[in-house]
């Protein structure tokens, strides 16, 4: 299983976008995927159409069975065909709690080991809100990708967030897969320089733009992703691209 955590210390820059798009466009294809919500605003929960519900902390905190948190996404959600290969853990305001309710940094790591040979990709969303918890996903990831919008609070949280990657770099190798600018105005002077400020300093780290485009708040609406809402859009063309650059991690 290839853990992929989207992080990044600054809230609205398109983490559970990402991640939800990943998730389920892996799973259209026949992989099997778990996707964990770990932020207690349970984005990731409602935007394949389920309730918010306390399965991450249930599952840290109250070590309940994985049965009674993971729950399967219809694969008609996500255009995948037959049976779901596509699994969620949720999340709600509980999950906040985390941080303080657990003294044990791997245990991410301890509970996803069970699961190893269940998935081939798990993808974690993430809350803007470093803690333990934070901490703790980085254990258990073997990858991040980092979502950003180019502007300046959002490269604030993108610098943080790599500070605290290279913090547990003595006790794990987590590797950056990508930085996704997103939400891009390529018409506008800002977005353009620090564009290519965010390419000056990271190179081929920078994964290809995400244009601002409407049909992503739509897809959100519809609690399906993009690729399923407008699949003839460029947006959907851009979604199965991360798919691509995500499905070749497994290739090392």
């Amino acid at each position: 299983m290839i853990t992929v955590t989207v992080l990044n210390e600054k809230g609205g820059v398109g983490k559970t976008t990402i991640a939800i798009t990943v998730a389920a466009g892996l799973a259209s294809r026949g992989k099997r995927v778990l996707l964990i919500d770990a932020d207690a605003q349970g984005h990731a929960s409602r935007a394949l159409g389920l309730a918010k519900y306390p399965g991450l902390y249930d599952l840290l905190v109250r070590n309940a069975d994985y049965s009674d948190v993971i729950q399967a996404i219809p694969s008609g959600k996500y255009g995948g065909i037959g049976e779901s290969t596509l699994y969620l853990i949720g999340s709600n305001v509980e999950t906040r709690h985390i941080a303080n309710s657990i003294s044990d940094a791997w245990l991410v790591d301890e509970k996803l080991e069970p699961l190893e040979e269940l998935f081939d990709f798990c993808l974690i969303d993430t809350a803007p809100t470093p803690s333990l918890l934070h901490g703790a996903i980085y254990l258990a990831t073997d990858f991040v990708l980092y979502p950003t919008l180019c502007e300046f609070w959002s490269f604030d949280g993108l610098a943080e967030s790599l500070v605290h990657r290279r913090a547990v770099e003595s006790v794990k190798q987590v590797k950056v897969a990508g930085i996704i600018p997103m939400r891009v105005r390529s018409n506008t002077l800002e977005h353009t320089e620090n564009l290519r400020s965010l390419k000056e300093r990271f190179g081929n780290l920078v994964w290809p733009i995400i244009p601002e485009r409407i049909v992503w708040a739509e897809a959100s609406t519809y609690q399906v992703p993009v690729f399923v809402q407008a699949p003839n859009s460029d947006a959907s063309g851009h979604a199965w691209e991360l798919v691509d650059r995500v499905e070749v991690l497994a290739n090392g």
